[in-house]
């Protein structure tokens, strides 16, 4: 018998059960990871390096990151935020530190550091962590005075008074929650890159530039499309953008496939894309910046970028104008248009995803209405809590899903720990 059994050997998992120890000294508690390792993902998190936090400190800001669990985590990040997990760490001699786009790493640069003292903290505080130990089924059984979690694992079992599920994005458990009579939201994959071929990218992989993206909504698309508040005519998104080998990452096309993860799913990943390289100017205002230079310049196009953005994307763009051997001069006011239309609305054809990096974030999980976001409680079930990403919660790339590994890992364990110092007594 546990006091406390974690079934999940991550960030939230690990992040819990030492709360929970911290706060209540001699709690036994057990955490259960099915795999042969630990911390998985916060070892390949950020390129090895672990992008724990964002350096977003007020709450309201913090919690626009999450296109699902937005309204939900509000409340949550007054209570604990990034500035709350900047100090664990650093009470605990990991330093960390802020880059220019607002991601935090540890100033060693690598993730062994937070895996390392996650391993020395639950030794430390007499935390059991069991690997390979997969959980086959899960069953409340209701005493006279207090109801039990029987966990199974393999052919054995193991009990515990509060069963914490901080599983991630593991099918089977899902499947035993719901089996306990919770709804699951289907998970889909969110975080995602596109896959483009099209010659105006096709030979410029690694070109990085600053662009605004938008999903063109399909028409007609099917009466059981589905209801949601992203509407893909809504679906824009603006920042860094990297033409890749198989077609187009970076933040700005991440942060499309967070919001858009439901909708682009329904499109089965083959949808069009609009892409404004010059967020600073709309078509109409560049095609009279053109024909100001055509006035005065007298080189060939291909060879007088007049626009901020990289020589071969200019080059490719001008192509695709059809005018890379022209002189400003040669030009016309129609193949002008057309180079300011490829520049400011250029269309792409996506047809299908790849996986960011091994970062694979899924949306879906258990249904946030089903639980108290003041405790990480089950609204249905005392004694189940939940934390992480087994709940119905994403967020787009930024150390933002750690944020809420933390957040509800904490949350849970004040709650947890006041609910078996209530019962003890």
């Amino acid at each position: 018998m546990y006091d406390v059994l974690v079934v999940g050997g991550g960030a939230a998992g690990f992040y819990t059960s030492i709360h929970i120890a911290e706060k209540r000294p001699n709690t036994k508690i057990a955490i259960l990871e099915r795999g042969k390792d630990v911390l998985t993902k916060v070892k390949i998190s950020g390129g090895g390096r672990c992008n724990v936090t964002h350096a977003e400190f007020n709450p309201a800001d913090l919690s626009k990151n999450y296109p699902r669990g937005e309204k939900e985590l509000l409340g949550p990040f007054h209570t604990y935020a990034s500035g709350d997990t900047v100090g664990f760490f650093e009470e605990r001699g990991v330093a960390l530190k802020i880059e220019e786009d607002g991601r935090m790493f540890p100033v060693t640069n690598t993730s062994q550091t937070i895996i390392d003292c996650f391993l020395s903290e639950a030794d430390r505080l007499g935390i059991q962590v069991k690997t390979l130990c997969s959980v086959t089924g899960i069953e409340q059984i209701k005493e006279e005075k207090e109801v039990i979690w029987k966990v199974a694992i393999g052919d054995g079992h193991m009990y515990c008074k509060k069963l914490m599920l901080a599983s991630g994005s593991n099918p089977k458990i899902w499947k035993y929650v719901e089996g306990l009579g919770h709804t699951v939201v289907p998970p889909v994959p969110s975080l995602f890159t596109f896959n483009i071929k099209d010659r105006r990218i096709g030979d410029i992989p690694g070109v990085a530039t600053h662009a605004e993206v938008r999903v063109l909504p399909k028409k007609n698309f099917g009466k059981n499309s589905l209801k949601s508040k992203f509407d893909a005519s809504v679906l824009f998104s603006d920042g860094p953008l990297l033409i890749t080998h198989w077609g187009m990452s970076g933040p700005a096309i991440l942060k499309l496939s967070a919001w858009g993860a439901r909708i682009l799913e329904q499109y089965n990943y083959q949808f069009k894309i609009q892409v404004n390289w010059v967020p600073e100017y709309h078509q109409n205002g560049l095609l009279e910046l053109f024909l100001k230079v055509k006035q005065v310049e007298k080189k060939t196009v291909l060879r007088t970028k007049v626009l901020d953005i990289p020589k071969r994307l200019w080059a490719n763009l001008v192509q695709a104008a059809g005018i890379d051997d022209m002189t400003w001069p040669e030009v016309s006011k129609q193949q002008l248009t057309s180079l300011a239309e490829q520049l400011t609305a250029g269309i792409f054809q996506v047809n299908g995803k790849s996986t960011f990096k091994e970062e694979f974030v899924t949306a879906g999980g258990v249904d946030l209405k089903e639980i108290n976001f003041k405790t990480y409680e089950s609204k249905k079930l005392a004694g189940l809590y939940f934390a992480g990403e087994v709940i119905n919660v994403d967020a787009i790339t930024g150390g933002f899903n750690f944020q809420n590994a933390w957040t509800g890992g904490y949350i849970a364990a004040q709650a947890v720990v006041e609910d078996l110092n209530s019962n003890s007594q």
